[in-house]
This record gives C-alpha cells, sequence and structure tokens, in this order.
C-alpha cells in the first residue's frame, strides 16, 4: 500500500451529514460530501492484509462476511490514497454495475469483516466506493457504451430491481437486446418504491443510471405486469430467453385481534405511495399520511427505519417501533466473533430523527403486540402490547414466551407491518409454470439460476428470498453469465 502504516496513524472519519431536526424538512439526501484530502487518508487505512476478509462474500451463520460482489476493496482504496480516482473507478465497475446504489444503501458487510476492525474501527469502505462512483459521474467518467455488435438474441427481464437492472446491464454488454418489464409506472422496483428519496435519490440517481442503460440499448417496459397484462407464453415465444428478477414481494401479516381495522398497512403500501407522491408533487388516491398521527411501526430492520423517517416527514404526533428481538449487545457478543456481520445496536438515521425530535430512541424490544384496539368508526386507536423472552421449546427452538404483568396500551391512529416478506407473489410463477422450492421461492440452483424451464432463469429475493440490494446484483450478474453461455454456448460475462 502507498501508506504501510496508515492504520495506525490515522483515525475513521465518516463525512458530515445534516442535522436531524433540519434534514427532517425536506425528502432530499442528508449526507455531505467529505473533501478529497481526507477521503485519500480514510484509503490509507486499508492494511493490505494477508487476509482481505472484506471482498470474500462468504455466508457465516447465515449472514454475509464480506461483499458478496467480491469488490477489490484494497485496490481501489489503495488507488484512493494515491489520487488515482480514474482507474479506481475502473477497479470498482469491474465487480459492481451500480456503486451509486450499494454506497448508499447497502450496510456493508466488508466493514463488518474489515481485519482492521478486529480492534480497531474499521476503514470507511462504504464510503470511499460512493465517493468514486460520484466523482465519476461529476468527471464525466460515465458515459454510454452501447456494444459494438449485436447478437440478435432477445432477452427479456421480468422485475427491474437491482438483480434485473444487473443482469439487464450484464446481457446488454454481452450484445443481446434486453426489454426489461416493470409493472409499477417507473423502472428501479425496491430502488425506486421500496427506499425513501432521503436515501436513495430517485431523480439524481436512479433514474441516471436508468437512463445510462437505455442510451447503451436496454428497452424499458412499465406499467406492464406480465401474466397480466402480457400473457406469460406470449413471452415465452417472443424471447429467446427470460430472467425472473421479481423480488419477494409478499408481506409477512400479523392476524391478531383487530387486524380488520381501518389504519393499519404493510409498510411497503405506506413507503411505496409516499415516494410516488413525492416525485409526482402531488399526493395520490393510495397516499396515506402519518400526519399528526401516533404512528406505531411493528418490526424493524431497514424498513422499520424508513417508516420512522418518513412518518417524522409527514409530521406525525408521535412513533414507537416494536421489535421482538432483545436488545443488541454494544460490543460483539462471545457467540458473534470477526469476521461474521457484527449484530451491535446502532442507531439508524430514523431512530436518530425521531431521538432528536420525541427525545429518545423510538424503539421497544422484546415485545409484541396482542391485540389492535379500534374506535366506533372502525379506525385503529390502540396497540396492545406484552413483553416476551426467549426460551427453547421441547424440540429446541427458541420461541418467544409471553410474560404476565407486562401488558401496555399504546396509542396509535397509524400501524405499520414491517415484519419481512415471506416470498414471491406467485400468479406470475404460476402463469408461467417454474417450479418452486418449499419456501415458495423460485427453485433454481445458487451459482446456475436456471429454473425448471429451459430457457428461464431467476435470480435476487425471488430466488433465494428476501436479502440485501448487493445479493441481488450478485445474482443478477450471475444469471446473465448463465443464460449467455445458454443462449451462446460460451460465454466472457465474469
Amino acid at each position: 500500500m502507498g501508506k504501510p502504516t496508515g492504520f495506525i496513524e490515522f483515525v475513521r472519519e465518516l463525512p458530515s451529514e445534516l442535522a436531524p431536526l433540519e434534514r427532517i424538512r425536506n425528502w432530499d439526501e442528508f449526507h455531505l460530501h467529505m473533501p478529497e484530502e481526507k477521503l485519500r487518508t480514510q484509503g490509507a487505512r486499508c492494511m493490505d492484509c494477508g487476509t482481505p476478509f472484506c471482498h470474500t462474500g462468504t455466508l457465516i451463520s447465515g449472514m454475509a462476511s464480506g461483499c458478496p460482489i467480491n469488490n477489490l476493496i484494497p485496490e481501489w482504496n489503495d488507488l484512493v490514497y494515491r489520487g488515482l480516482w480514474h482507474e479506481a473507478l475502473d477497479r470498482l465497475h469491474k465487480t459492481n454495475n451500480f456503486p451509486e446504489f450499494t454506497g448508499r444503501v447497502c450496510p456493508a458487510p466488508c466493514e463488518g469483516s474489515c481485519v482492521l476492525g478486529i480492534h480497531n474501527p474499521p476503514v470507511t469502505i462504504k464510503n470511499i466506493e460512493y465517493s468514486i462512483i460520484e466523482k465519476g459521474w461529476e468527471e464525466g467518467w460515465i458515459a454510454p457504451e452501447a456494444p459494438a455488435k449485436r447478437t440478435g438474441k432477445k432477452v427479456a427481464i421480468i422485475g427491474s430491481g437491482p438483480a434485473g437492472l444487473s443482469a439487464a446491464a450484464q446481457l446488454n454488454k454481452a450484445g443481446h437486446w434486453v426489454t426489461v418489464f416493470e409493472r409499477a409506472d417507473r423502472p428501479g422496483g425496491l430502488l425506486m418504491y421500496g427506499i425513501p428519496n432521503m436515501k436513495l435519490d430517485k431523480k439524481e440517481v436512479v433514474l441516471r443510471r436508468i437512463k445510462l442503460l437505455e442510451d447503451e440499448g436496454v428497452k424499458f417496459v412499465c406499467n406492464t405486469e406480465v401474466g397480466k397484462d402480457l400473457p406469460a407464453e406470449q413471452l415465452l415465444k417472443e424471447f429467446d430467453a427470460a430472467v425472473l428478477c421479481t423480488g419477494a414481494t409478499k408481506p409477512r401479516d400479523l392476524p391478531i385481534e383487530g387486524r380488520q381495522l381501518k389504519g393499519i398497512h404493510f409498510a411497503m403500501e405506506f413507503l411505496t405511495a409516499n415516494t410516488k407522491s413525492v416525485l409526482d408533487g402531488s399526493k395520490n388516491d393510495s397516499f396515506i399520511s402519518a400526519e399528526s398521527k401516533d404512528v406505531v411501526i411493528i418490526g424493524g430492520g431497514d424498513t422499520g427505519t424508513d417508516c420512522v423517517g418518513t412518518s417524522i416527514r409527514h409530521g406525525c404526533n408521535s412513533v414507537v417501533q416494536v421489535e421482538i428481538l432483545p436488545k443488541p449487545p454494544l460490543s460483539r457478543a462471545a457467540d458473534n466473533p470477526w469476521p461474521e456481520w457484527p449484530k451491535v445496536y446502532k442507531m439508524d438515521y430514523g431512530q436518530e430523527e425521531a431521538a432528536a425530535k420525541f427525545g429518545a430512541d423510538p424503539r421497544v424490544y422484546l415485545t409484541t403486540a396482542t391485540k389492535f384496539e379500534g374506535d366506533e368508526n372502525g379506525n385503529v386507536k390502540a396497540v396492545h402490547t406484552i413483553e416476551v423472552q426467549w426460551e427453547k421449546n421441547e424440540k429446541g427452538q427458541f420461541i418467544p414466551k409471553q410474560i404476565p404483568g407486562t401488558e401496555k396500551v399504546i396509542p396509535a391512529q397509524l400501524v405499520l407491518l414491517a415484519m419481512g416478506f415471506l416470498g414471491p407473489e406467485q400468479p406470475l410463477l404460476d402463469a408461467i409454470g417454474v417450479e418452486r422450492d418449499p419456501r415458495s421461492n423460485v427453485k433454481a440452483e445458487h451459482g446456475k439460476y436456471a429454473t425448471s424451464l429451459p430457457s428461464v432463469f431467476a435470480a435476487g429475493d425471488c430466488r433465494r428470498g428476501q436479502s440485501l440490494v448487493v445479493w441481488a446484483i450478485n445474482e443478477g450478474r450471475g444469471a446473465a453469465r448463465e443464460c449467455d453461455l445458454y443462449l451462446m454456448g460460451s460465454t466472457d460475462l465474469p
């Protein structure tokens, strides 16, 4: 490395952010840029270690350890330190089609497995990645690169989320004619409607990349649901191959007393309608407002956090986030060693904003909802909860056991269910006729991505279940490689 002792000399620094009470006034991204000199210093902290777990991308204890797309992290850290930004961008694009997405929304398993992180704060890999790609856009280094020759083969991509976009980018690069079908009114899938604008700007970031893909020859067809607006049989006849990238969009429900009350919604209904209203500049019929309401969010994770941040921007009266799991420790537990993903307590942006506005982290742990209480008009007015403790049952499985005497009633005129997803929606898969696995996902072997139909492949959450954006990119790229191999008999795609 250019600075062998950088990890000793320099401390971890992150760019500043707009103060929580300032940024909740709008839907703009709130991360500020870091000066180039400081970025180069942060790049110098990379140790050039002999075991760069940061880009291994393996699964340990069911979670990603290192980068699932195998980003060449030590290489572009060194290039940034030396001021070779264009070369750093080239390295970054070798493995990642969309660093502007992962640099904003990825939880950075690379940092969780950074060797320096064993004893010191890890290298700021995510921020350096973000800075490389944004410099590339600012300097005009990123331009359309249409393939020099076309194969004449036509490929349909169903779904325009991160898996679909990466598959489309790679297959187009191989020279195939690629058409991406999206049922929503705008392309982007999860990137467009599943992540709020303040985390990932739609016009300046998502549509910027989609416009580049269009200029390279990828065709996007929106407002078209395959299996409904376009028969699946017709699509399979018109295209030489298809890649299913529909995501895992079937939400987990909470069928307790009072579930039928008005004012109880799945988180994605809330977030999707909100982003659409932000983009359209007006509130639509599906818009769900948290203004002047007591909001209860059931579930944690990124989706729960996004519901917190969105509710605060609406002007809610209060917000409580109910989590059934225990509060994580401040540092790694003995059963969570490096290089596993660190399961530690942290305040994400939504919780920071809630703490600034209402005085405390909105999360309550080891708690579950038992009943929704309604008013005389059929609207939800409260959530009944009880604390739980996790115990092993006769099969040795941990289950939550309710603790009598810990019941509470939380006022709520809006309840958002953010408890994850059960798998892909089934009608399209039924129409196409692909085989499913026991979890209702499309059955396709990882690394091969081939479904039970010869010309149909599957990638992303519809194949592996709910997961990270970076895993979706990994699978989209892999499915593109296997699809190209199927079409041409050989492939040069990585």
